[in-house]
C-alpha cells in the first residue's frame, strides 16, 4: 500500500465552510472517504480527542495521521494526492494563493458576517466597508476563469465555500445584496462558474436549511 492510499476520514459540520471546503478538494481529486458529521455545538467525544486544542471541525485522519484547520488540510491533500492540483506550482503564485486565501479568511469573513450583524456604525456603513474588502476580490479575479486561472484551485474552494454557499445565504436572509452584479459582475460571472462544477455542487448545503442556520448564528453572535 502507498503513502497515498489507505482509508480516510473527514470529521465536519453540513452547516460549516471550512468542512466544505475540504469536501471539494477530496472530490475534486477522486478521494473516496468517510465523512462523520459533527452535531455542533455539541462535540463528539471523536472531535474533542482528535482535536483538543481547537475543538474544531474539520479534522482530516489519513492513515493515522490527524491534521486540523482546513488550510493545511487542502495543501495536506493536495502534497499527497498529485492529480489535479489545488496549488500552484510556482514559489511566488503559491505563496499569493495563501494570501489570497488568509484575506478571506481573516477579513472577508469580518465584514461579510461580524460587521454585517453588529452594524455598530449602520448597516449602510457596514455594506460599504464590506464593498471595499470585495472589491479588491473582484479586481484579483477579472479576466480570469478561477483565481486560480483556467481551473479550480486553493483560493476558489476557500472563497467559494464562504462567500456563495454561506455568506449569501446570510445575506439572503438579511434581504440585502452586498455584493449585486452591476458593481461586481466579475465575482458574480466566477460565483456561476464555480457552481457549475459537479465536485462543487455535491457540497452545496441545502439553501433553505442553510439560510435558517446562519440566520439563528447571527442572532446568538448579536447577543454576544
Amino acid at each position: 500500500m502507498t503513502e497515498n492510499e489507505g482509508k480516510v476520514k473527514l470529521l465536519g459540520c453540513w452547516a460549516s465552510p471550512f468542512s466544505r471546503r475540504v469536501e471539494m478538494a477530496l472530490k475534486l481529486k477522486g478521494i473516496p472517504y468517510e465523512y462523520l458529521e459533527e452535531a455542533l455545538p455539541n462535540k463528539s467525544p471523536l472531535l474533542l480527542e482528535l482535536n483538543p486544542i481547537h475543538k474544531k471541525v474539520p479534522v482530516l485522519v489519513h492513515n493515522d495521521k490527524i491534521l486540523p484547520e482546513s488550510h493545511l488540510i487542502l495543501e495536506y491533500i493536495d502534497q499527497t494526492w498529485s492529480n489535479n492540483p489545488i496549488l500552484p506550482q510556482d514559489p511566488y503564485e503559491k505563496s499569493m494563493a495563501r494570501f489570497w486565501a488568509k484575506f478571506i479568511d481573516e477579513q472577508i469573513l469580518t465584514v461579510g458576517f461580524r460587521s454585517l450583524v453588529k452594524a455598530e456604525k449602520g448597516r449602510e456603513v457596514a455594506i460599504e466597508e464590506a464593498r471595499e474588502k470585495f472589491a479588491f476580490l473582484e479586481k484579483e479575479v477579472t479576466g480570469k476563469d478561477f483565481f486560480g486561472g483556467k481551473t479550480i484551485g486553493f483560493v476558489d474552494m476557500v472563497a467559494g465555500s464562504i462567500i456563495p454557499f454561506c455568506l449569501a445565504r446570510l445575506w439572503e436572509g438579511m434581504r440585502i445584496d452586498v455584493i449585486p452584479e452591476d458593481e461586481f459582475p466579475e465575482l458574480n460571472r466566477w460565483i456561476k462558474t464555480l457552481k457549475d462544477i459537479e465536485s462543487v455542487r455535491e457540497c452545496i448545503p441545502h439553501r433553505e436549511k442553510q439560510i435558517e442556520h446562519m440566520m439563528k448564528v447571527s442572532e446568538r453572535y448579536k447577543l454576544a
